[in-house]
């Protein structure tokens, strides 16, 4: 899909059919014709295209002819195991002469936030501007998901004590795996933000110079709470296992000592329940002999009870 948005100096913001100068081109999951096009019309390589179209692209920075390339991963979700986690996508910047371009082979949200005109001073004609503001909202977006996962821990961890089950620990694996798939992301994007500081190919302008640091401590700080929360879960998917595991003890050790006080008179009524005559059995034939033995096999039974909950067995 190929949309082509354009500001104007009024500060407007619209959906144009034609690539013109100072023009945003945006695409998703482009067809090959589409980026045989765009490549045309301004003059890039189709394989610079191309390449944020492979999720295993590592983000980078390059300085071609005529144009800059920024690749960055951003966030986007993926269902797994019937719920949404978080994975990250490359997601390509070209910064060429007439226009900036942005190809990713999903739809981010992140990007329909400069769609739909949410994005203060965003002006499609300012892509140095435009480029740090994208990667500014970006690492925004990494703290809201970060956000969202520490709530997600939290949750899990309420249920660790009463937990027998291993859904809660499968979701907890998600969860790991979600981290790990964004503190990989956050140090390539932070080698890129490094890079462009020192990169003369990018025209700044003094007033970038707060915007790029900015997103550089948003990254920073992004980075930071990622390897906080995979401390965390780490050690709480450890102890969460160990729980699971005393729990399940617990309830075969509840169980066996069931099984043992019911077999005290499980056993004296089977010896009573014979048909056959034995002389050798007290107390046979007479009419009370009935409330005798079930009052003894539960004495028994009582006994047994009362000593292992003494000894704490149960």
């Amino acid at each position: 899909m190929q949309a082509i948005y354009l500001s104007d100096p009024d500060g407007g913001f619209k959906q144009v059919d034609e690539i013109q100068d100072g023009a945003w081109i945006r695409l998703v999951d482009p067809s090959p014709a589409e980026i045989e096009a765009v490549s045309t019309q301004c003059g890039v390589d189709p394989d610079d295209l191309r390449s944020a179209m492979d999720p295993e692209e590592r983000s980078r920075i390059t300085a071609e002819d005529g144009y800059v390339l920024l690749l960055v991963d951003v966030l986007t979700t993926e269902m797994r195991n019937g719920q949404q986690w978080y994975i990250t996508i490359p997601l390509g910047i070209i910064i060429a002469a007439r226009t900036i371009i942005t190809v990713c082979s999903e739809r981010v949200a992140m990007l329909d936030e400069f769609n739909r005109g949410r994005v203060r001073d965003f002006r499609t004609y300012m892509k140095t501007r435009f480029t740090l503001q994208l990667l500014l909202h970006n690492a925004g977006a990494y703290l809201s998901a970060l956000r969202v996962i520490d709530r997600m821990i939290d949750r899990q961890e309420s249920n660790l004590r009463r937990s027998t089950r291993n859904d809660e620990l499968i979701q907890m694996l998600e969860l790991e795996k979600s981290l790990v798939y964004i503190n990989t992301s956050l140090v390539s994007n932070q080698r890129v933000l490094e890079r462009l500081v020192r990169t003369a190919a990018l025209k700044k302008y003094p007033e970038d110079d707060d915007l790029l640091e900015d997103t550089m401590i948003e990254n920073e700080q992004a980075l930071e709470m990622s390897g906080i929360y995979s401390g965390i879960l780490s050690g709480m998917m450890d102890a969460y296992a160990s729980v699971i595991s005393n729990n399940q003890n617990l309830i075969m050790k509840t169980l066996a000592v069931a099984t043992i006080v019911l077999s005290i008179p499980t056993m004296i009524f089977s010896a009573y329940g014979m048909n056959v005559e034995n002389p050798l059995i007290p107390i046979t034939g007479q009419w009370w002999t009935f409330l005798v033995v079930v009052a003894v096999a539960f004495g028994l039974a009582g006994i047994a009870l009362f000593v292992m909950g003494r000894k704490k067995w149960f």
